[in-house]
């Protein structure tokens, strides 16, 4: 198993029947990263998941997870490698630990990490004891996430792995991803919580129809689109006429307003708010949610680094 990107997808295409799933999709994931896969439902995420992990054969193009085929080579794959998939089934009849053996044997790799993980997300002897079928959502969820990293894999793919965790496992989830990161390890997370791809994610890849729209740094993302300028006014009067700046979509709530403007128009918009009766003024970096609600606005698919 050769060093070198983690994952590469070139031209990509699934098919299923008349349907298009993906559609020429080309893609580096570079050793060591924690990146982010992001599109609207029905875009091809999942399809394209499923082929990097040898669950589906594409119809063309050609994929390469740690130098390997996935499907010619899943064996060889299959141990260095960890999947949570978006819709988890899991044999109701099985105890948790019953489960957990039964996906690394399935691996083919030992399990070194299993205590540990169960430990730091909750998962104790007695829960691990009990069928599946009597778990909840979150219990259910934590079980994926430690069959993912149990043996500790050089790449985890993850599909949207926080569902039904609370905030404190999140928390720990988020603390796994970094110690991932920091030992070489790579991770794809496909998530459509956006808040958790920017925290979590160097880089992000944005899907739609099938298609690459862009892969950019999240920083360059967020770089590149509006700023949210807010504003809270002193005569507590709320919403009014904002002149020029009206046609940067003003948001009010109370006193305050909030607008999103192309950051090379920011002085202007600047110079004809503080004309204003203005109290108190914000500049900041859009989210990725805005940069991701752009992207789909602007059109079709283009180049990214």
């Amino acid at each position: 198993m050769r060093d070198g990107p983690a994952i590469e997808l070139t031209d990509l295409t699934k098919r299923y029947g008349p349907v298009m799933g993906v559609d020429r999709l080309s893609l580096t994931v570079h050793t060591g990263e924690v990146f982010g896969f992001l599109g609207p439902n029905g875009a091809g995420k999942t399809t394209t998941l499923r082929c990097l992990t040898g669950l589906l054969r594409p119809s063309e193009g050609r994929v390469r997870v740690l130098g390997l085929d996935p499907v010619g080579d899943h064996l060889r794959v299959a141990p260095h490698m960890g999947y949570l998939p978006g819709e988890l089934r899991l044999h109701p009849e099985l105890s948790g630990a019953e489960t957990l053996d039964l996906l690394a044997a399935l691996q083919g790799a030992p399990v070194p990490r299993r205590r540990e993980l169960c430990d730091r997300l909750g998962l104790s002897g007695a829960v691990l004891a009990r069928p599946v079928g009597g778990y909840s959502r979150g219990m259910k969820q934590k079980l994926g996430l430690v069959q993912a990293m149990q043996h500790d894999p050089r790449l985890v793919v993850l599909d949207e792995p926080t569902e039904g965790l609370d905030p404190l496992v999140q928390e720990t989830f988020f603390t796994l991803l970094a110690e991932a990161a920091d030992a070489g390890r790579t991770v794809l997370l496909s998530s459509h919580i956006l808040p958790e791809v920017q925290r979590t994610c160097g880089r992000v890849a944005i899907v739609r129809d099938g298609r690459l729209v862009t892969v950019e740094s999240v920083a360059g993302l967020r770089e590149a689109r509006a700023r949210r300028i807010g504003l809270a006014f002193a005569d507590g009067l709320g919403r009014r006429t904002l002149g020029d700046a009206d046609r940067w979509a003003p948001h009010w709530q109370g006193d305050r307003v909030e607008l999103l403007v192309p950051p090379s128009e920011v002085v202007d918009a600047l110079r004809a708010l503080l004309e204003l009766p203005v109290k108190d003024v914000t500049v900041e970096e859009a989210g990725l949610d805005e940069a991701f609600l752009d992207l789909y606005r602007d059109g079709g698919p283009r180049e990214g680094p």
